[in-house]
């Protein structure tokens, strides 16, 4: 396998693409149980029947470790979107469908989605009283078991050269409840810049899926609250001022 045609770059990893292969190799410092953990994701959300790409291997190359699975070649729907600006909202009732398309399906053995918060809750920032009212509400939505992806924006959608659509990374991927899921992607929107897109998703996403905007509005706070862990000082920022309401609005 060689590493020379680089593909993206992103924290901690950088991935590559071998003929066929896609080749997502880890930096050093990346959590070994995170890595071995998405792999065992992927393979089973394959198990679906979803069209993602296919994990070929798990391996070290010069010592670091490397998931190896199907390239797709293609264009991702983000860059659709940007190449393709009258085509946005078409793209963007294809992105709603597909999502509602994974919602459908079941994969019992990934991690619960509510448990996957509360840990998140518990590692912030957030004073007690904050996290306590968070852990509050998350206890009080209703406990669902559909596949949910946790990072679901159009840059993770490949359209392949036949124009079939293949869903990739599911580092975050749960089973739990989809409005949870949408919120992460209409706040994924904002913190894209996408205003105008983040409104026009949600009132797809709740019309398709017969939702009322509300009930995913009320898993916005626990949602950004999980986001801060992760999110840069800006970020973190623009979050709390979401955290900090009593309803989002």
């Amino acid at each position: 396998m060689k590493l020379d045609r680089i593909i993206a770059v992103r924290n901690n990893k950088t991935i590559y693409r071998d003929g066929d292969l896609c080749l997502k190799v880890f930096n050093n410092d990346f959590s070994k149980a995170d890595i071995l953990n998405e792999a065992l994701n992927q393979a089973r959300v394959e198990e679906t029947g979803l069209n993602i790409p296919k994990i070929l291997e798990v391996t070290t190359i010069d010592g670091k470790w490397t998931i190896v699975s199907d390239y797709i070649k293609g264009k991702t729907l983000n860059r659709l979107m940007e190449e393709n600006p009258d085509k946005y909202d078409e793209y963007l009732n294809l992105f709603v469908d597909l999502q509602l398309e994974m919602h459908e399906k079941k994969c019992p053995m990934l991690n619960k989605l509510k448990d996957k918060m509360s840990r998140k809750i518990s590692m912030t920032d957030l004073s007690a009283t904050v996290r306590y009212d968070l852990y509050t509400r998350l206890e009080a939505m209703p406990k669902h078991n559909k596949l949910c992806h946790g990072d679901f924006n159009p840059s993770n959608i490949i359209i392949a050269d036949d124009a079939t659509p293949y869903i990739l990374d599911w580092s975050h991927a749960t089973q739990g409840n989809a409005s949870a899921d949408a919120a992460r992607t209409y706040l994924l929107f904002w913190l894209n810049g996408d205003i105008a897109g983040a409104k026009k998703y949600l009132e797809l996403f709740c019309k398709k899926s017969d939702t009322a905007v509300q009930y995913v509005q009320k898993w916005m706070p626990i949602v950004a609250a999980s986001q801060t862990v992760k999110g840069n000082e800006h970020e973190r920022e623009f979050l709390h001022s979401w955290i900090n309401v009593v309803d989002y609005e």
